[in-house]
């Protein structure tokens, strides 16, 4: 027996006026996710834990069955083990996007946040925009006093460690250009869980797109001060300069602010084999996935092409995934696509990312797998509801379908969301209990 999770990132969402009342889900065509649903078990489930913000990071841990109101201790410090960046107990991790904010001559705090991920900025160019302020004195002098070190992501997800004695940190790690005090590098992730009292509370940006920034910036501390000062900094350093002038010509949103949030100290999480007596690997463009997995320690797969945004490997994916089967018990399949497509408000980019994830993973994952005659079970879910009408997350009920290849219930149900509410036998009530289900053959 062969076990899959597939999440579509943010499928879920509320019903529209412009799609006559449906949801994406509802409006896009899912012939095999509705196959799944009529032939196995269509219900909703609450991914977020009440109190909690809906968040990949929450929906995710829920998922695995690793309840977020115990394991969650910032979503940064789970990315930051995806790309095995050490953290030191009292260390904090953020995730430093690159991100949008308004032209014009508005004074800073009234400008609005445009972007979350800078237009979907490419990688490369990100990156360097990351070397653009660690090659400033001025910049990098403020980030040495506050001990904070920034890690480059390879597209709008950077991660930013901020030491819990302060300084410069000299670990060997490589650096930028010619400035120490502002370096980037590698190294082994340290299982530690101690929390940091100077931690600030900080806020997504995607959940903010359209208001002004100012009642957003990190506050209410002298810690949240200095990231605050950074912050109007980079925009001061960034919104002329010469890559952000050419992305204007081109018709590019400008690339001219960073944004710190997901603020976090180390993680440590039992063994996802001891836990399920199961092998298993995660294949996600997005490093919040990829570093839960690395933390439970799931096969971290990456696949070539794999972007994170609507054009990505669909097919890449599908392939590593039958064939990490072939070694595992397990393989989760996580697509970003849908999520990205609401945070950016493209309603048509969300329909097609829905339908991608049906035809380009669900569809030939269960081709394949028949072919093979293995017998296997699915979970398809989405992690947490992404809602077009306010571009952020929601921590309401949504739906999943857990398919068993043995079995055909053939109720006639599609998968959405109305759909998987009327069905109040099959209603979870906590996500931990997705994963022992799963696994209950």
């Amino acid at each position: 027996m062969k076990y899959l999770l597939v999440i579509g990132d943010g499928m879920a969402d509320e019903p529209l006026p412009e799609l006559g009342g449906k949801t994406p889900i509802e409006y896009a065509k899912t012939p095999a996710m509705d196959a799944l649903a009529s032939a196995g078990v269509l219900g909703d489930v609450l991914t977020v834990p009440q109190g909690m913000q809906a968040g990949s990071d929450t929906a995710i841990l829920s998922i695995f069955g690793y309840d977020p109101k115990i394991y969650l201790s910032g979503r940064a410090a789970l990315e930051a083990a995806a790309q095995n960046i050490s953290l030191a107990p009292g260390d904090i991790a953020y995730r430093c996007n690159i991100v949008t904010f308004e032209d014009g001559d508005l004074p800073f705090h009234d400008k609005k946040i445009l972007s979350h991920s800078a237009g979907a900025i490419e990688g490369n160019v990100s990156d360097e925009i990351i070397a653009v302020l660690c090659d400033n004195r001025e910049f990098a002098e403020l980030a040495d006093d506050a001990g904070i070190k920034f890690y480059p992501g390879g597209s709008f997800r950077h991660i930013a460690v901020q030491s819990a004695t302060g300084g410069t940190q000299g670990d060997g790690s490589l650096v930028f250009s010619n400035v120490t005090n502002c370096s980037v590098g590698l190294s082994s992730f340290e299982n530690t869980r101690e929390p940091s009292p100077c931690v600030p509370c900080l806020t997504p940006p995607h959940d903010h797109i359209g208001e002004a920034l100012g009642q957003h910036l990190p506050s209410g501390t002298e810690n949240a001060k200095v990231l605050a000062k950074l912050i109007k900094l980079a925009h001061e350093i960034l919104n002329k300069h010469p890559i952000n002038m050419k992305r204007r010509e081109e018709g590019k949103l400008p690339a001219n602010g960073i944004w710190f949030w997901a603020e976090g100290t180390a993680s440590e999480l039992p063994n996802f084999t001891d836990k399920y007596g199961k092998t298993g690997a995660v294949i996600s463009a997005v490093p919040l996935c990829q570093g839960i997995g690395v933390l439970i320690g799931l096969q971290k797969i990456l696949v070539e092409g794999a972007t994170g945004d609507l054009y990505t490997n669909y097919e890449g994916k599908v392939a590593a995934a039958i064939d990490a089967l072939k070694t595992h018990d397990f393989v989760t399949v996580h697509i970003e696509a849908p999520d990205e497509c609401t945070h950016n408000g493209d309603l048509e980019g969300k329909i097609q990312a829905i339908e991608w994830v049906d035809s380009r993973v669900v569809k030939p994952l269960i081709e394949k797998l028949k072919e093979s005659k293995i017998d296997f079970r699915m979970l398809v879910i989405s992690d947490h509801r992404t809602l077009i009408s306010t571009r952020g997350h929601d921590g309401g009920a949504v739906p999943y379908v857990l398919y068993d290849n043995r079995i055909d219930n053939n109720t006639g149900a599609a998968f959405n969301e109305a759909n998987a509410a009327k069905t109040v036998c099959n209603h979870v009530a906590d996500g931990t209990d997705l994963m022992e289900m799963l696994f209950n053959d």
